[in-house]
């Protein structure tokens, strides 16, 4: 057995890292389009949307949230690799408006090339983060598989009342974001061990943090749709918002939240080929203005977020109580955009 026992350096066994791993949106259309989904009147949310998780009725106005989400190493350190690898899979219910109440692994581990020990460190990362969200990590699966790879399944209560989709915005609503843009270019950044120290913390900070606020804009009613950006970057899960919607959404670049020093890093041509993907697939569905530098904009914008923030819409006359709640949570109440009636492209930027 050739194990590596020291100076690991996770990152350096996958070939993409966190939600860069995903298929993009292009290819991913391709394999599910001939997909015949199951007939039956209480799956509520299932393979034939774009929605973050499905759902299943459960009777008495509750549904079952059900969600999968795994991925290769996005930093080196497997404890914090665990952490992420949870949130981000966890960061599906509280999209949805729910509750989660229980997880299961799902780890792939090259056993011959690292150490059963940091597997178990991984796991650890991924059990205290459950904690944290008040679930418990009740089991999983495992196999032995040439990368390293960790996330969970996870399920989710919610009162259907309360339940959010993907595709339910209306014309006028405003557009806010819980979490600053920029992971996959900082993520690619520490892989190439270019990443400034001062920024470490902040990506770490980010990629593990839950969520939970989703839980919270579930029961309020002017929150009328909502998703989290993850592996098709802003531009990708806005686009599914706008087009289930049949709208299409104006957006403020300046006013979108972006992570401290990402200029810095975006000027170095640090990216991922994760990003090159997504804007081959949904490019010729977005505008820009003249005023936008689009070379910074379309290496910032499809960029791949692990566990990136929430995306959601509010009625405008009914502002008050989101706003208050944002400002609660230490998140800026203040809106990137807003969903218009249809035009010649999904997405205008502005």
């Amino acid at each position: 057995m050739n194990q590596v026992m020291d100076n690991i350096r996770l990152t350096q066994f996958s070939h993409g890292a966190g939600c860069g791993c995903k298929i993009s949106p292009k290819v991913l259309d391709e394999i599910l389009q001939n997909r015949n989904p199951m007939v039956n009147p209480r799956l509520l949310v299932g393979n034939d949307t774009k929605d973050d998780a499905a759902v299943y009725d459960l009777g008495g106005g509750r549904g079952l949230i059900s969600t999968t989400d795994f991925f290769m190493p996005i930093v080196d350190d497997p404890y914090h690799f665990g952490r992420i690898a949870a949130a981000n899979a966890i960061s599906d219910v509280y999209a949805m408006g729910g509750k989660p109440i229980m997880a299961l692994a799902v780890l792939g581990w090259p056993v011959q090339k690292l150490l059963s020990s940091i597997a178990r460190t991984v796991i650890e990362g991924g059990t205290a983060r459950c904690a944290e969200a008040g679930i418990p990590l009740a089991g999983g699966h495992s196999i032995d598989s040439p990368e390293p790879l960790f996330g969970l399944s996870v399920n989710g209560l919610v009162e259907l009342k309360n339940l959010k989709r993907n595709n339910t915005a209306q014309g006028g609503d405003l557009l806010f974001l819980t979490k600053p843009i920029g992971l996959g270019i900082f993520s690619t950044a520490l892989k190439k061990g270019v990443l400034k120290e001062e920024h470490y913390s902040d990506l770490i900070d980010l990629l593990g943090r839950l969520n939970k606020i989703g839980e919270q804009l579930g029961p309020i009613e002017a929150v009328t749709a909502m998703t989290d950006v993850t592996g098709f970057g802003l531009l990708g899960h806005l686009i599914e918002i706008a087009e289930g919607s049949g709208l299409s959404a104006e957006i403020d670049y300046a006013s979108i939240p972006k992570l401290k020093g990402l200029e810095f890093y975006v000027q170095e041509r640090i990216a991922t080929g994760a990003a090159t993907r997504n804007w081959s697939s949904y490019g010729d569905k977005v505008r820009f203005e003249k005023s936008i530098n689009v070379t910074e904009a379309i290496s910032i914008l499809p960029d791949p977020q692990t566990n990136g923030g929430l995306l959601f819409t509010v009625t405008k006359s009914r502002l008050d109580e989101v706003q208050a709640l944002l400002r609660e949570n230490g998140i800026s109440d203040q809106p990137i955009g807003k969903m218009v009636n249809r035009k010649e492209k999904i997405v205008f930027v502005k």
